[in-house]
């Protein structure tokens, strides 16, 4: 290899024996399929570590193998990194803390690879074989059929790719709610959520795909709820109240019954109704007992039941089930947990039908993760509430102002419905984009 007339010597390094200092030249893959920026680059941060160690098996360095060790002697005190660091390769993956555990130390920095307008091409026919496979898991339970896992891994496996690479699509999609199909549409829902939060938790993505699938399975017992308690429209009765709980006990069985490999989804299914002051079920866990993923997924579960449409009670505002989960953190919730996830889906996250200070409508297409308060909005309705021509993005971050001159500003979040606003209706229509348009001529 050529740089001008100087040659360039590459050395093939396996990712456990890399170190701060190295000039990494190539991957093992190509740049597009990882979250670098740059193509080239000497690593200079341990969380630059991290992520190689996690998306690649090996990379080529510049210079001779000799030359890379005597940095890695000059920076680790001539300390060898081999197995230890293995753990960081992208693979399944164990829990990332013990039982009880704080919040672990981000070990991967993801940055989105495309916007949420292309991504949604492909996030929106993950989203639907997802909705399949979940209708299919839970009707084929119901009669007695055998759980298909690996049916279900590659469908979470194709929803995480698709969430590492812009979790806004597929996170836009979980707000179509559908009463009718709540509890397979509630486990899709759960199932992309907390890989989106995996993401934002820095876990590997062996560990995102391990935590979806948790995510999927998670309310499997409930195909073993007979269907006047699962679909009544009133509140249960204590009697109807203790059967509804045993979905937990029935998850676990199920998934014992299914596959080995299912430790983790076992005891999340089990232990997703836990709470951290002991008042949850089915065994009062103390919070020092509550596996690490179950605390997520219960935590995602509320926030997606809380958001959706049931048959004894209305679906409320992102920030209303926000401001629950905080009003409950360290009590119900892991407080540290709690905090995270709130930042991940902020103020107003994809999806959300928001009215903006001058009248005008929008829906929410893309956030960004430092700047919750201003994200990228689809302006769909004109302060009259007539319908506004299609494709007129506001990009918040960067103070637009309207025809009269006025910046743009969020004034309020309503409700799906309003203004005769459905989501899906755009979704299908393919009028969900995200590239900012010019600014509207003054009359």
């Amino acid at each position: 290899m050529k740089a001008g007339h100087q040659e360039i010597i590459e050395t093939q390094v396996d990712v456990s024996e890399l170190a701060l200092g190295m000039h990494v030249t190539r991957l093992d893959r190509p740049w597009e399929e990882t979250s670098f920026l740059i193509q080239g680059f000497v690593i200079k941060d341990p969380s630059e570590l991290d992520a190689l160690r996690a998306q690649c098996d090996f990379v080529f360095i510049e210079g001779r193998i000799q030359k890379a060790h005597s940095v890695r002697e000059k920076r680790n005190g001539n300390k060898r990194l081999s197995g230890l660091l293995r753990r960081f390769k992208s693979k399944p993956a164990p829990e990332p803390a013990a039982q009880g555990a704080k919040v672990p130390r981000k070990r991967v920095t993801y940055i989105n690879k495309v916007d949420t307008g292309r991504e949604m091409i492909a996030g929106k026919v993950r989203f639907e074989e997802a909705q399949e496979t979940a209708k299919s898991i839970m009707s084929g339970l119901r009669v007695g059929r055998t759980l298909d896992i690996n049916k279900a891994r590659k469908v979470v496996k194709g929803c995480v790719e698709s969430v590492l690479r812009n979790e806004n699509a597929l996170m836009l999609l979980t707000k179509i709610k559908n009463q009718d199909e709540y509890t397979a549409e509630h486990c899709i829902n759960v199932a992309i959520l907390s890989a989106a939060f995996g993401k934002h938790l820095g876990l590997l993505q062996g560990e995102i795909e391990t935590l979806a699938l948790c995510g999927l399975l998670h309310d499997v017992g409930k195909t073993k709820i007979p269907d006047e308690i699962l679909n009544k429209p009133g509140a249960l009765t204590p009697n109807e109240f203790e059967l509804m709980r045993h979905h937990t006990t029935h998850g676990r069985t199920i998934l014992m019954g299914t596959s080995h490999s299912l430790n983790t989804a076992v005891d999340v299914a089990f232990s997703h109704h836990e709470r951290m002051d002991g008042s949850g079920y089915p065994r009062g866990l103390e919070a020092h007992q509550i596996p690490y993923f179950a605390k997520i997924i219960g935590l995602v579960d509320t926030y997606d039941a809380i958001t959706s449409d049931r048959v004894y009670d209305k679906g409320r505002a992102s920030m209303h089930a926000l401001e629950i989960i905080h009003k409950h953190r360290g009590t119900q919730f892991d407080a540290e947990l709690a905090d995270e996830f709130i930042q991940l889906i902020g103020i107003y996250p994809p999806g959300s039908i928001v009215e903006m200070v001058n009248g005008e409508v929008g829906i929410v297409v893309e956030s960004d993760p430092t700047h919750k308060l201003k994200p990228r909005v689809l302006l769909v309705r004109e302060s009259d509430k007539t319908i506004m021509p299609p494709n007129r993005v506001v990009d918040l971050m960067a103070s637009p102002e309207d025809a009269a001159g006025r910046v743009y500003c969020i004034a309020k979040e309503v409700p799906e419905g309003t203004y005769d606003i459905r989501l899906q209706d755009f979704v299908e229509q393919g009028l969900i984009v995200t590239k900012p348009s010019p600014p509207p001529s003054a009359p």
